[in-house]
């Protein structure tokens, strides 16, 4: 059964959409009939994007008055948004009493607050038409730890935990809430977080195991790295997300995404522990 709606004059708004995921989600959107908004800090990031037909906006998730503009542009011209995707976010890394508090705040401020602050800039539009759907870019990692990610994947666990609350808020509304749980992606972010946890706890205690987290973070970000997934895969998950009559309230795809859940949920928390470390290659 064919689980797709009409697309005509349907309107996306993917945030975090100068590279990787987000830009593969704009194309996808695209070329599957939606007018897309593409929108990034970085807009000098997005002329391919723009070249391809996709408008491209200024957006800083952490900023009210830039959030607010994205927003109020988009209706302006098109009239309402149908999609919503919070892509936008970056991977803090560093032993927790290595990060300074002004670090942590800036990782919520960009993956929770700045999603949450999306979302309450669209949903009185979706709310208005009684249709549409946000999707909220989580992680695996929104549902087990990796050592020296506590910020990042505290974000994470935020973004399962308020997107579950937005679910059943707007279900009366028409409007779904999905998440979409990456695995290990080809994408520049594997490079910025192991610097970040070079930088962090690269000279001090935990300088071996920064070592090597930063290691296996790096190594998802090489050309044609093994056990990863490209961000295609996750591009095409959006948009079945997007385009689903009634979609899932997750969709975990990518690498190691839906083995690792499950071992973190049947697994004694020790056992899965060394298994993570192991990955990682932390020793013990």
């Amino acid at each position: 059964m064919d689980t797709r709606v009409a697309l005509g004059g349907r309107v996306a708004l993917v945030t975090g959409a100068s590279s990787g995921i987000g830009e593969a989600a704009a194309r996808r959107l695209q070329d599957a009939g939606f007018t897309v908004y593409a929108a990034a800090r970085r807009v000098e990031r997005m002329a391919g994007l723009r070249a391809a037909g996709v408008r491209t906006i200024a957006l800083d998730v952490t900023d009210d008055d830039s959030a607010r503009a994205a927003v109020d542009r988009i209706l302006a011209e098109q009239g309402r948004i149908d999609v919503l995707v919070n892509n936008a976010g970056y991977g803090s890394y560093g032993a927790l009493e290595d990060v300074p508090l002004t670090e942590a705040q800036a990782q919520l401020d960009v993956n929770v607050l700045g999603l949450a602050r999306m979302a309450q800039l669209v949903l009185p539009s979706l709310r208005a038409q009684r249709s549409g759907t946000v999707i909220n870019i989580s992680s695996m990692g929104g549902q087990f730890t990796t050592p020296l990610g506590a910020w990042y994947h505290a974000s994470k666990y935020a973004v399962e935990a308020l997107s579950d609350a937005m679910r059943m808020e707007l279900a009366p509304f028409g409007v779904d809430v999905v998440v979409v749980e990456p695995g290990s992606i080809r994408t520049e972010w594997g490079a910025i977080a192991a610097a970040n946890v070079r930088t962090t706890s690269g000279g001090g205690p935990y300088a071996a195991q920064a070592e090597a987290v930063a290691v296996s973070l790096g190594r998802s970000s090489l050309p044609h790295a093994p056990m990863t997934s490209s961000p295609e895969v996750i591009a095409r998950a959006i948009v079945r997300a997007a385009t689903a009559r009634r979609p899932r309230p997750r969709y975990r795809v990518g690498f190691g995404a839906k083995p690792m859940v499950l071992a973190h949920r049947i697994l004694p928390a020790r056992v899965f522990d060394r298994l993570i470390q192991g990955v990682m290659g932390v020793r013990v």
